[in-house]
Parts: C-alpha cells; structure tokens; sequence
C-alpha cells in the first residue's frame, strides 16, 4: 500500500527581499505569502487532498491552514517537521557571513553536513527527524493524498533521506523549492518514488474568497 504526499514549501515572507535565513525564526508572511495560501487551498480542494498536515512554525501553519479549513480536515501538526536551526546563520544573509568568515561559509557551500554552520542542527538529525514524521503521516494515510507544508532547506534534506542521496549535498541536487509549489512522492513500505518536483498549483477558477490569515510571525528564505 502506498501513501502519496504532496511536499509544499509555505508561502512567501518578510524575509525574502533580503534572503535572510530564518529556520527557527518566525516572520509575517507578506500579502503575496497569504495570496499563495489562498492559491494552494483551491489546487487542494480540487485535487483529492484527504488529509493536511504542516510544521508548527506559524508561517507553515498560516500557509496550510486555509486548505484545511476548506477541506473541512483537522491540521495535523507535526513537530518533525520544524525547519533546521541555522544557528550562526539565522537571521543573517550569506553575504554577510561571508563577509565575517569566508572559510565557513565555503566550508557549508561544499558540504552542508561536515560543513554545517557553528551552532546549527546538523543536517543528519534534520533528516532522521523529518523523514520518520513523513513516513509515520504515510503509515497513518495509506492510499491517501496528504498535503504536507514544511520548509526549504528541511524538505529538502528529507528528500535526500528518503531518496537515499548524499544529505551533505542537498543545495547542489535540489538547488531550491519556490514557495507554494508542489513536489510530489510516494511512500510504499521502505520504498520512495519522486512522482513531480516543485510544480506551481495548476491554475483554477477562484473559490469563494475565504478569510485572509493575519499575516503575523512566520517566515523564510534562503538557498
């Protein structure tokens, strides 16, 4: 039995101008970020979505809440899924750690593991985390369609873990997810398929307007 699980990145937020790591860090969603909510809630409505389940950061929840409600689904909270601290970097952009330790930031640009920034959660506690909260939603919704709203650098990483590929070089084999789109998998027993990577929602007749979220604490960018 397998369990299709279609990965979205939140929408975008405050941070983004500026490219700013934000992992444990909470930032307001922008008016494009609660636009690209309301964007995913009609893709999820009329594509069969049968369950929903995000990160606890707000930015996550504030993305996927709306298709919950929609759908008329509980959003399932998944503490795995919680974005990498970043630790040094948090907050900042690359610009400005390479400006105060070049060496550090090559060391991270060539292996994100062996190279993880001083402080940060290492990418292969990141990835033993995510993949087993994907796989557990799996176990839980054999034969379904769950949506799963998380983050950039974390679904990456996790897909490095359940495709079995190098999790050091997770910028290199997925350079980046875009906010709202959908990366698509599917999870049979021990064994992982990549159906589609970071494909925008198609595109629908609007819904019904529904309440917009209160754009507060949520967000990230960062390559």
């Amino acid at each position: 039995m397998t369990t299709r699980l279609l990965l979205v990145r939140h929408g975008e937020t405050e941070w983004h101008a500026e490219n700013r790591y934000a992992g444990v860090t909470d930032v307001a969603l922008t008016s494009r970020g609660v636009a690209q909510a309301q964007d995913l809630r009609a893709w999820a409505v009329r594509s069969g979505v049968d369950a929903v389940a995000c990160s606890p950061l707000s930015r996550a929840r504030l993305t996927a809440g709306p298709a919950a409600a929609a759908l008329g689904l509980e959003l399932e909270v998944q503490e795995g899924l919680r974005e990498v601290d970043f630790g040094w970097g948090e907050g900042r952009t690359i610009q400005e750690m390479a400006d105060e330790d070049p060496e550090a930031v090559r060391r991270f640009r060539e292996d994100a593991d062996s190279g993880a920034f001083p402080g940060s959660e290492p990418v292969h506690r990141a990835a033993a985390r995510s993949t087993a909260s994907l796989r557990d939603l799996a176990d839980r919704h054999q034969r379904q369609r769950v949506l799963v709203v998380a983050h950039n650098t974390l679904l990456r990483i996790a897909l490095c873990g359940l495709l079995g590929l190098p999790l050091g070089r997770y910028r290199r084999i997925f350079p980046r997810l875009d906010n709202g789109a959908v990366t698509e998998i599917e999870i049979g027993g021990t064994q992982t398929a990549l159906r589609s990577l970071n494909v925008p929602p198609a595109p629908f007749p609007a819904l019904a307007p529904a309440p917009a979220p209160d754009p507060s604490p949520a967000g990230d960018r960062h390559p």
